[in-house]
């Protein structure tokens, strides 16, 4: 029997009563499947920073080459400061696995009333491709004349021929395979005259590449006014590290809940393992109620065993979300009802259970 490795860091506040829930229904899908997956916990966070002073052991990154994928919670704790949090653990992790690409699913489910008046499951099905390890969250940059009229602070970002021509062969290569044949790429070189010219001058010559995949260009500004206005005109999109960071989140908002929406920070190569999370926060604000939507970490969970290589594990346990929630018996808070984390995720396995074999 194939047996998969999986490093679990659930992290702070809700990430600890999401990720159980994720990692139950995957321990079923894989019983149906054939597989197993073998779950390593890690203490990992802002409880383990206030502790011992550092985010994560010394020798964490190690570690976790062993594995075959890390599966996320959150991070975040109004006791630690953000950039320490993100700084120290999500960010270091990103770069040095090597995982440029972080992959987020937009899509409204049935069941789900999208923000946006009248929208329906088939205007919103979108899909991000996110530089993940450059550009703008790059982190070089200083801060001068602390305390002084004078105080500065300079932040830079970094954008090469061979990040932005990797994101976007791999953005080109998704689109290539979905219906649409259609990229729609974010940049702002109106006004950002350096970065984001190399940025259109890189993409335009990876899309002579792909001749069937149509490239659309949009500034960002006007790419985020079309998510709400013209969702249904959108289907892949590849963007810079905060243009990314910013778009998807619009996406998961006019797709209904950020407790629905997963995302991945993968490594194409396979060299080092993917990671992959829901993309909500740690929600300190509901954390240890056992009200959190856990249908995000069970996404997650289904988007990391497609990338193992369980196509059809994944395929069942989405099939076992549109269920759910289409059949909208059974809503967290953030969906408009009263059901608890544990009755969402038992909804899920019993809708998995029930499927044919």
């Amino acid at each position: 029997m194939k047996t998969y490795r999986i490093a679990v860091i659930a992290g702070d506040g809700i990430g600890q009563e999401v990720i159980p829930a994720g990692i139950d229904v995957m321990k079923i899908v894989a019983a149906r499947g054939g597989f197993a997956c073998e779950f390593t916990e890690f203490p990992w966070g802002c409880d383990f920073y206030l502790r011992n002073g550092r985010m994560a052991d010394g020798d964490a990154l190690d570690r976790l080459r062993a594995f075959d994928a890390i599966y996320f919670g959150a991070i975040g704790d109004p006791r630690v400061a953000d950039h320490i949090s993100a700084g120290e653990l999500i960010l270091p992790f990103r770069k040095r696995l090597r995982q440029y690409v972080n992959l987020r699913p937009m899509r409204l489910l049935p069941g789900i009333a999208s923000p946006l008046s009248g929208r329906t499951t088939a205007d919103i099905d979108m899909i991000c491709v996110r530089e993940n390890s450059e550009g703008e969250y790059c982190g070089v940059g200083a801060r001068k004349h602390a305390g002084t009229a004078d105080e500065l602070a300079e932040q830079t970002g970094i954008f090469t021929r061979r990040g932005i021509e990797r994101i976007a062969r791999y953005a080109f290569t998704l689109a290539r395979s979905r219906p649409r044949k259609l990229l729609a790429s974010a940049t702002k070189s109106n006004a950002l005259q350096h970065s984001m010219v190399l940025w259109d001058e890189v993409v335009a010559d990876v899309a002579r590449d792909f001749p069937d995949v149509t490239l659309r260009k949009y500034h960002v500004d006007a790419l985020a006014a079309r998510m709400i206005t013209h969702p249904q005109s959108l289907d892949v999109i590849v963007a810079s590290n905060m243009f990314g960071d910013i778009l998807t989140d619009i996406g998961s908002a006019i797709s209904g809940s950020l407790g629905v929406a997963p995302g991945g920070n993968i490594n194409p190569d396979r060299t080092t393992p993917s990671t992959f999370e829901p993309i909500h926060g740690s929600a300190p604000d509901i954390a240890g109620k056992g009200v959190a939507n856990p249908i995000a970490a069970i996404w997650a969970g289904a988007m990391m065993l497609e990338h193992l290589g369980e196509h059809a594990a994944h395929d069942a346990v989405l099939r076992a979300i549109e269920r759910v929630i289409g059949d909208e018996r059974v809503k967290t808070p953030d969906l408009g009802g009263r059901a608890t984390t544990a009755d969402m995720k038992n909804a899920v396995t019993a809708a998995l259970t029930a499927l044919p074999a």
